[in-house]
């Protein structure tokens, strides 16, 4: 797409120093024949002119002088344009390598947080397999000690039988503290309302 634009930048430059020769070459040859046209009256009046000077050379000479500055002003205006167009490729060169960057960062980063919360999971399923094959008092003597949200996330892992034992032998404090935790931790999770009934439905089958 760069690579077109530039090509018609410079086809469109070029069709601007052809048209400015064109035109000058045209303007050119309007004043030579004027020019001619001109002397050839003042010859038939005066055979012989004394110090007669006009003629075609000097307007000639500022046409071709005029475009030729034409065309240095053209060349030089495209050349900015070919330094800006380059400064651009540059600049998005390097916008397009610092994104590929990020992007292979962002890669690496995903595949470290997928690995450890994989890793996390694994200790919480071994550490809670540990407390669910230990003897009901002993679980419970160790959650009797922990923080009630810390004991709840443990026992909603455990089998209802486990968790039933283990609940038997704690403090009757701690365990309705935990049974709060684990009755209130999903309250805030947003559930699907069923319609209200229309004023005067019967809702009785």
């Amino acid at each position: 797409m760069a690579k077109t634009k530039k090509h018609l930048r410079r086809k469109r430059g070029s069709l601007l120093v052809t048209l400015s020769i064109i035109f000058a070459v045209s303007v050119i040859l309007r004043v030579g024949t004027m020019d001619m046209s001109f002397v050839s009256r003042a010859e038939a009046s005066d055979p012989e002119p004394a110090g007669l000077t006009v003629g075609p050379t000097a307007p000639i000479r500022a046409a071709l002088d005029e475009v030729t500055a034409l065309r240095d002003r053209l060349a030089a205006r495209e050349a900015v344009i070919d330094d800006r167009e380059r400064a651009v490729d540059v600049a998005q060169a390097l916008i397009e390598e610092r994104l590929a960057v990020l992007e292979a960062a962002e890669t690496r980063l995903e595949a470290l947080i997928q690995t450890s919360d994989s890793a996390a999971e694994a200790d919480l399923a071994r550490l809670t397999e540990v407390y669910q094959t230990m003897e009901p008092d002993q679980t419970a003597a160790l959650f009797s000690q922990m923080d009630p949200n810390f004991a709840a996330g443990f026992l909603t892992r455990m089998s209802p039988a486990a968790t039933g034992a283990v609940m038997a032998e704690l403090d009757p404090t701690i365990a309705y503290a935990i049974s709060v935790v684990i009755a209130t931790r999903n309250a805030t999770a947003p559930t699907l309302q069923q319609p209200a009934a229309e004023p005067g439905t019967d809702t009785e089958s």
